[in-house]
């Protein structure tokens, strides 16, 4: 996993460090930053691979902009040469990056000013690649030199969860199949456009588990207390109009309630909240999603109590999935606050914010003596509320 991740010159981020956890939560009023920390983990997952240009971007879910809107603008401060972002895992291994992106007259691809991979103990990358007269400054060292790594070596390791990080941010209609899905990325599409297809492959993969992974799959259609079953079908077109856009599979949800003669819907005519739900737990238990991920508005369309249970039960599913596996999150709803266990110190809450000078500046909020004799009397929602924990508009 991921246990640091520093962040220089990019965005509303001029200079930060944060220490993670298994799961990250990050709150704060809109427009302090949240989403610029994600995407500056899609940045080095994009140089990780190689090459960073909007195409690299938007694949990991980062948004394309005007390089003038990458790197960081303050009054207050000095604006960077390059842009900088770097992690540290379990084991010291690190990968970190300084990217050049020029303001006025920027090439199809950002180039590497400096490149530095190690596996906790030896140098496997350690360079200035732009003055290399042999070498494509386009182009990062550290993604060749992976083929000369064995599969286990830490360094590998950490570059291969880079190199599969995105960002997920799903919207009703993608996760309804009625529009297709802008970056198709493996399990369930950035905006949930192959929702049907990840619920098929989770509901074998958690049936082929026996009676553990039929447990895990109980808490999942437990969230949705209105569903009997669900199911993916081919064969969904005589419950949907034929007017309605659709993709070939679909989900068939089955409400425990209704006659048993009208009793299924498609995903068009159910609840969004349960699509959210199944989209969440997909990117979780998935052996096929990245071992390193984040989803933008995770509290998105969900009731405050279900948001709290869903993310209660983030943790669990992550380890059953892979002891490795991490989520970052941002979130508005201090519903979501209910379902952290700050106790556990692999579950961590940031508070986002922005200080006088306009600047992104990122708080761990730590379960603390005096957090806790205040939680014994007030939820965790309710401290946020009260202005106890920071990260609240100035309004």
């Amino acid at each position: 996993m991921l246990r640091k991740l520093s962040v220089y010159g990019f965005k509303s981020v001029h200079e930060q460090s944060i220490e993670l956890g298994r799961v990250n939560c990050f709150i704060g009023a809109n427009g302090v930053g949240k989403s610029n920390i994600l995407e500056a983990l899609g940045v080095l997952g994009a140089a990780a691979n190689g090459v960073v240009d909007d195409e690299s971007l938007l694949r990991r879910g980062v948004r394309a902009g005007l390089p003038r809107l990458y790197k960081s603008s303050f009054a207050s401060e000095r604006t960077p040469a390059h842009i900088g972002v770097g992690v540290v895992g379990d084991s010291n291994e690190a990968y970190r990056v300084s990217l050049l992106n020029p303001l006025g007259s920027p090439d199809p691809a950002w180039t590497y000013k400096t490149e530095v991979l190690s596996d906790g103990i030896d140098e496997i990358v350690s360079d200035g690649v732009r003055n290399k007269k042999n070498l494509n400054p386009q182009s990062g060292l550290a993604a060749l030199r992976l083929v000369e790594l064995v599969p286990d070596n830490p360094a590998a390791a950490i570059m291969q969860s880079l190199q599969e990080y995105a960002i997920y941010c799903p919207n009703t209609p993608s996760l309804r199949g009625n529009v297709p899905d802008v970056q198709a990325r493996r399990p369930v599409g950035l905006s949930g456009g192959q929702l049907a297809e990840s619920f098929e492959a989770l509901r074998k993969h958690l049936e082929s588990q026996g009676d553990d992974g039929e447990e895990i799959l109980d808490q999942v259609l437990e969230l949705i207390d209105w569903v009997a079953d669900v199911q993916a079908t081919s064969h969904g077109a005589a419950l949907i109009s034929s007017q309605v856009p659709r993709t070939k599979l679909m989900l068939k949800f089955t409400d425990r309630f209704m006659n048993k003669s009208r009793n299924e819907l498609t995903a068009y005519d159910a609840s969004e909240g349960a699509l959210y739900v199944l989209f969440c737990a997909a990117l979780c238990l998935l052996p096929q999603a990245p071992k390193i991920l984040a989803i933008d508005n995770l509290d998105q369309a969900l009731n405050p109590r279900l948001l709290s249970k869903l993310t209660a039960r983030l943790s669990n599913w992550l380890i059953h999935n892979d002891p490795d596996r991490q989520l970052l999150f941002t979130a508005h709803n201090p519903a979501v606050l209910d379902g952290l266990d700050l106790s556990d110190t692999e579950i961590r809450l940031f508070a986002v914010e922005r200080n006088s000078n306009g600047l992104t500046v990122v708080r761990r909020i730590e379960f603390s003596e005096k957090l806790a004799k205040m939680n014994e009397q007030y939820p965790l929602s309710r401290l946020w509320m009260m202005g106890h924990l920071g990260a609240v508009p100035n309004v």
